[in-house]
């Protein structure tokens, strides 16, 4: 299957789990795409400033892959600067949120896969 770019889902969530701003992501599968396995494999775009809320995951897990720009991870209450090539994983019974705090977008991976 390949699928186009201009054939991928696209939207826009606003202060996403009570974060600041906005989040526009790009669909690169959708929740039947998993076979009952997972729920989200998306790019997001987070604008300077903008955020993610601090939220935890129970039976599933996050994972995070950063292809550009600089960011201020929340791992479990801890606060961590990542940038492109960093990789977070936020397993079961975790929490984590995510905050731009660079100069340029804040692009990354997610991908949410049952456990």
């Amino acid at each position: 299957m390949i699928k186009r770019a201009d054939e991928l889902r696209t939207d826009t969530l606003e202060r996403l789990m009570e974060g600041e701003g906005v989040v526009n992501r790009v669909h690169l599968l959708e929740v039947e795409d998993f076979n009952g396995k997972g729920r989200l494999f998306a790019r997001h775009i987070l604008k300077p400033g903008h955020s993610i809320g601090f939220h935890t995951h129970n039976g599933e897990q996050e994972a995070y892959y950063f292809l550009k720009g600089e960011g201020i991870y929340n791992d479990n209450g801890k606060e961590v600067v990542v940038k492109e090539g960093d990789f977070a994983l936020c397993k079961s019974g975790e929490g984590h949120s995510i905050k731009n705090s660079g100069k340029e977008d804040l692009e990354f991976i997610g991908l949410i896969i049952n456990v």
